[in-house]
């Protein structure tokens, strides 16, 4: 099978994921049942689109393919407990579209990225897989109003505590869905001006990430020959997200509303920036 477009492809993708979170429904029918694709960033409208989304669908067992770097800590733990109570599946990969004989057909390119909060929300699929060729990478949780040279900036007790709070409510969902804390350490462990950590293979498996190493669990073909996991080469993401406590109207990004919570955003190349 042939990529069609592939370069348009990879630059719409990486455009995508600096947007706010969308869902789309991909039908592959009479060869799969379909799957949710999920591209962008979790802000405090994701919850209420995912559920716009799902109203007029029966989504209940479906899979949500990833490719997101993060977002807002509390709302994507709402959103990972919905996807669980759902009973949905989860993996990492951007839909695209293969030349099959004379037609196009719907496909998941594995090469994608899943960062920071969004392998929270990969954590809450029933199921679970992560292809070989997907970036499943971690970090701490941080103050993005001063993402610009943490090291130099100051932080308040307040910060502090929102902080801290934050951490015990991922904590709680992380065990919750089955993980480990051993995620947990891997992701404190990474400060804001260090690149993020790329979970491994032997990784992924210690913390519970992933809990199948079969594509054909959370994205079954009726036919074998024609599985919908296809392989795309796509360009690397240099973004660098990190994770953001406000206690201010200041907004730290325009995809964001101001919140008193810890969110993974973009900043920029943050891990370049030198301390003063």
């Amino acid at each position: 099978m042939a990529a069609v477009g592939a370069s348009a492809h990879a630059a719409s993708f990486l455009e995508e994921r600096k947007m706010p979170m969308r869902f789309t429904w991909i039908a592959c029918e009479p060869d799969c049942r379909g799957w949710i694709g999920a591209v962008g960033v979790v802000t405090g409208d994701t919850v209420k689109d995912f559920d716009e989304f799902a109203r007029t669908r029966d989504l209940a067992g479906a899979t949500v393919v990833l490719d997101s770097s993060g977002g807002s800590v509390n709302d994507a733990i709402t959103m990972g407990r919905r996807w669980r109570r759902m009973g949905l599946l989860t993996t990492v990969g951007t839909t695209t579209e293969l030349q099959v004989g004379s037609s196009l057909k719907p496909a998941v390119a594995p090469q994608a990225y899943c960062e920071s909060m969004c392998v929270f929300l990969l954590l809450a699929g029933k199921k679970r897989y992560v292809p070989e060729e997907a970036h499943v990478r971690v970090h701490q949780i941080w103050m993005g109003d001063r993402a610009d040279d943490p090291k130099a900036a100051s932080y308040t007790a307040q910060d502090l505590m929102i902080v801290e709070r934050d951490i015990g409510r991922l904590a709680k969902y992380t065990f919750d869905m089955g993980g480990t804390g051993d995620l947990l350490s891997l992701s404190l462990n990474v400060p804001p001006w260090e690149d993020l950590h790329q979970l491994s293979a032997p990784e992924l498996q210690l913390t519970n990430v992933v809990t199948t190493t079969i594509a054909a669990d959370v994205l079954p073909a009726l036919r074998e020959a024609e599985p919908p996991m296809a392989s795309l080469s796509l360009k690397s993401v240099q973004d660098r997200f990190v994770s953001s406590a406000e206690d201010d109207n200041k907004p730290v990004a325009s995809i964001s509303k101001s919140t008193k919570t810890a969110e993974a955003l973009p900043t920029g190349g943050l891990a370049s920036a030198p301390a003063k």
